[in-house]
């Protein structure tokens, strides 16, 4: 069969035509009759449903205003006459734009954040051509308020959808139900949050991420031991998914208590002082003697390897998250005993997808997408940082 390719270039925020060639003869078989695709017209397709063409243009491009009798005459007639809508010339026919404002914490803050952010810029390269554009929103990973600033700036700015992971509990439900108003939809990534509002959440699930640090730190810990889940971060009772992870370790140990472990918890907020964090552990470790086993909750475990001498670090099992780069240092050194990787380039790439999917191709997309959790230990650290680097593009 002979394909029939009108070409186009992206020039200004349009889509112009390259070549505007002859249309050549390409027939379509379908079920009922033979066609010329090219020739199916929508004027055609109003004759054979009996109904308007400007009943036909209206559900060609979901602007309401039809009957459901109409729409399915107008369904079948598409259906009978071999007709396939073009998207892509849909969108240029109309100079349309769509526009996915991304709100993410400023990587500068935690080197963790630079990877979704990669992902992001990758799938925004691949459906750029489609006409999907991104706005970048950074705020302060550490400042609900400059969230919620950036997030009233983005719904000011009206776009089309939006990413963002809602670490903020209080300020992620905010913004969803503001969205919700606007009729704007959304894709979280990172945090799960439990709403009807968003087209779809992507990432781990933070409660089996909890019981699986505890499964992977029961290994090294004997009978009566001491294991530590560390929150180092701000703000912990705004974090849902550090909370959710500390409730699936803790539910590991109470339905496996061969060995009696005890768990405890400690936040620590001024982890960005090594000198502060180093008296920490050493306070914790002299009023817990039998302490063996620390679930650092998020990507900061190498601030603890940091903090703790050789003598120590030998006693003491570590698990964390995340595939950075000093993390990755201290799991090859065998000081980070397992990392969990929780695939965040896949996380924005994906991200990005599941909203070009639904914007443009108008078609459904899963509501929950949760990704592998990779247990990642010195001799396999290789192939998942090759994995990583095919979702990754280089900024």
């Amino acid at each position: 069969m002979l394909d029939c390719v009108n070409l186009f270039f992206f020039s200004q925020d349009k889509f112009l035509p390259l070549i505007n060639p002859k249309p050549k003869q390409c027939w379509r078989i379908t079920s009922k009759r033979t066609v010329m695709n090219e020739r199916v017209r929508i004027k055609d397709i109003a004759k054979v449903a009996g109904v308007s063409p400007g009943t036909v243009d209206r559900v060609l491009h979901e602007r309401g205003n039809v009957s459901p009798e109409a729409k399915e005459k107008v369904l079948a007639a598409m259906s009978e006459m071999g007709y396939e809508r073009n998207l892509i010339a849909s969108a240029l026919a109309y100079n349309r734009l769509f526009r996915i404002a991304v709100l993410m914490p400023d990587f500068g803050n935690d080197p963790y954040w630079e990877q979704p952010f990669s992902g992001i810029r990758k799938a925004l390269k691949a459906v750029q051509h489609y006409g999907v554009v991104g706005d970048y929103y950074l705020f302060h990973l550490f400042d609900p308020l400059d969230f919620m600033t950036k997030a009233r700036s983005i719904l000011r700015s009206k776009p089309d959808g939006i990413l963002f992971p809602p670490l903020f509990l209080k300020e992620g439900l905010e913004l969803l139900q503001l969205a919700r108003e606007q009729g704007i939809p959304n894709v979280i990534i990172n945090t799960y949050i439990e709403n009807a509002d968003s087209l779809c959440y992507i990432g781990q699930d933070s409660y089996q991420s909890g019981v699986l640090a505890g499964r992977l730190l029961n290994f090294g810990l004997n009978n009566r031991e001491t294991a530590l889940i560390l929150n180092l971060e701000k703000g912990i009772t705004n974090a849902i998914h550090l909370l959710q992870k500390e409730r699936g370790f803790r539910d590991y140990f109470v339905k496996n208590q061969q060995k009696q472990i005890e768990v405890i918890r400690q936040d620590f907020e001024d982890f960005e002082d090594g000198d502060s964090l180093r008296y920490f552990l050493n306070e914790l470790i002299s009023q817990y003697p039998r302490l063996s086993g620390i679930f650092v909750t998020n990507s900061r475990a190498y601030r603890v390897v940091e903090c703790l001498d050789a003598q120590q670090l030998a006693k003491i099992k570590i698990v964390g998250f995340d595939l950075v780069r000093p993390n990755l240092q201290h799991l090859q050194a065998e000081t980070i005993n397992f990392l969990i990787n929780q695939n965040p380039v896949e996380q924005g790439y994906q991200g990005i997808m599941n909203l070009f999917q639904h914007l443009f191709l108008k078609e459904n997309v899963e509501k929950l997408q949760y990704l592998p959790l990779d247990i990642v230990v010195a001799e396999n650290v290789t192939y998942y940082l090759k994995r990583q680097e095919s979702f990754q593009l280089v900024i």
